[in-house]
């Protein structure tokens, strides 16, 4: 059993788990173990206790004794976060309430073109439940098997599909939280348009668990395309990325449902070491894209448009060399590609990772800029750079040098980050695009953002938790 600390007492830890019954209340070492540490290993908390509540009134029943006994809580859902905000802290005080068994589907509403689901159905769950009803739920992330709904709108998740669709709080129409007091705020609305004062949801939508606990949400859903083709481009440089970009737009307009960006580095660590990927292009391009059309009419109109884009690109001598997938399959292979990216960088040692955001017309000077400050803090640092250019997104990382030791690297984490985001803020950029503010980037974001802006953070998370219980050390 895990020693329970000496500042939470047993006797309160009894009555939280009578709240949810033993069989919820994890309280044994291994079975608490995976719940404490956040898939990059940067962050190791402790606890004494993790409640699985199995409906809204447990997770309003716990908020309310948890605000009588001053006891902090840290909400969890699939623990794919990058930033720690699911972590608890080494103080052992916190308790982490884990949302994983709220995994109802409640609603899909085809006329309305909604679904409502509770905060711990897995993403590609809600996927596949669209798509039986012959809809699209266009939320796309890589750990998308995992990932549950309730962190995705917490971290406001972005993804590939947020050019055409929108991020998370765009795909959100209503919400339903727990608060700290243990009341509940029912918004579960399917209106598209709604003037009747503040936008509530837009506060917790985002807020990383730190002003409420979202239960439950009423999401968008989308007619299904009836073609969707994929094509992998490779090309000189990102200003000729860009340039297709622009064609793309111009051509195709909201058909163009995808445009991501991919350097020549993280395309060749993953063909070095991903699991059965095929080689998209037969030859090596300083830059490569990934960009997906979908038709609303038919697959003929969707593959008479990308070759059009495509072709005129090449007249144009924008890009080098490209191939249109020639059936789903391959279709799927590509994005699979886009999808292993992150995963092939392990391999090549310690990185420092980067999830910023620029205006797109930005995006090749910024690279060309930071590549210099990567090398002033570094030499020999090898950039690691793709993402959604189609909204400014980029995923700029840094692995070690080759001769270079892991921890030796590490000690340089904040210099580089600093280096970097300081370009960043030069494109009037963010230095937290998709991923959150977490504990990662907290004292970043007090340090940088203007004092004003920080001030109404405050204000507000005082107004909803003055007690100071929801995930404390996270985000402000």
């Amino acid at each position: 059993m895990t020693e329970i600390p000496q500042n939470l007492d047993p006797a309160v830890i009894d009555r939280f788990a009578a709240i949810v019954g033993d069989k919820y209340a994890l309280r044994d070492e291994q079975d608490i173990a995976p719940y404490l540490i956040e898939r990059r290993g940067l962050w190791h908390g402790v606890t004494s206790l993790v409640l699985r509540p199995g409906s809204v009134d447990e997770v309003s029943r716990i908020m309310r004794l948890a605000t009588e006994t001053g006891t902090p809580i840290v909400p969890q859902s699939g623990n794919t976060g990058l930033v720690g905000a699911q972590v608890p802290d080494r103080s052992g005080r916190e308790i982490i309430l884990s949302l994983s068994r709220l995994n109802r589907i409640r609603e899909i509403d085809v006329l309305s073109n909604t679904v409502t689901v509770e905060a711990g159905v897995i993403l590609q769950t809600l996927q596949e439940a669209a798509d039986a009803a012959d809809r699209l739920f266009p939320l796309s992330l890589a750990a998308q098997g995992s990932c549950q709904i309730g962190g995705n709108l917490s971290s406001n998740a972005g993804g590939t599909g947020v050019l055409a669709y929108g991020n998370a709080r765009e795909l959100c129409l209503g919400v339903e939280v727990v608060l700290p007091t243990g009341e509940v705020f029912d918004d579960l609305r399917k209106l598209k348009k709604d003037n009747t004062g503040y936008d509530l949801k837009n506060l917790f939508v985002g807020a990383e668990g730190t002003l409420g606990i979202i239960t439950a949400a009423v999401l968008k859903l989308f007619p299904k395309p009836k073609g969707r083709e994929v094509a992998f481009a490779g090309m000189s440089s990102p200003k000729a990325a860009l340039s297709l970009f622009t064609l793309a737009m111009d051509r195709a307009g909201a058909s163009l449902t995808a445009f991501e960006l991919i350097g020549k580095r993280p395309y060749d660590f993953t063909l070095k070491h991903g699991q059965g990927i095929t080689r998209p292009l037969a030859d090596d391009w300083p830059w490569y894209v990934l960009m997906q059309v979908s038709s609303g009419r038919s697959e003929e109109d969707g593959r008479a448009l990308i070759e059009e884009i495509l072709a005129k690109a090449l007249e144009q001598g924008i890009i080098g060399d490209a191939v249109v997938s020639a059936s789903l399959a391959q279709g799927d292979a590509f994005w699979n590609f886009r999808e292993t990216l992150p995963e092939c960088q392990k391999p090549e040692g310690a990185s420092i990772k980067h999830d910023i955001s620029v205006p797109t017309a930005a995006i090749p000077e910024f690279i060309d800029k930071a590549a210099g400050v990567v090398e002033g803090v570094c030499p020999g640092a090898r950039v690691v750079c793709f993402g959604h250019m189609g909204d400014g997104n980029l995923h700029y990382n840094i692995s070690r040098p080759v001769d270079w030791q892991d921890e030796a690297f590490l000690d340089l984490y904040h210099p580089m980050n600093h280096a970097v985001h300081d370009v960043v803020r030069s494109f009037h950029g963010s230095i937290s695009a998709e991923h959150g503010i977490g504990q990662l980037k907290r004292d970043e974001l007090i340090a940088t953002a203007p004092p004003m802006a920080i001030d109404l953070m405050r204000r507000v998370k005082a107004a909803f938790d003055p007690a100071g219980i929801m995930n404390p050390g996270k985000v402000i």
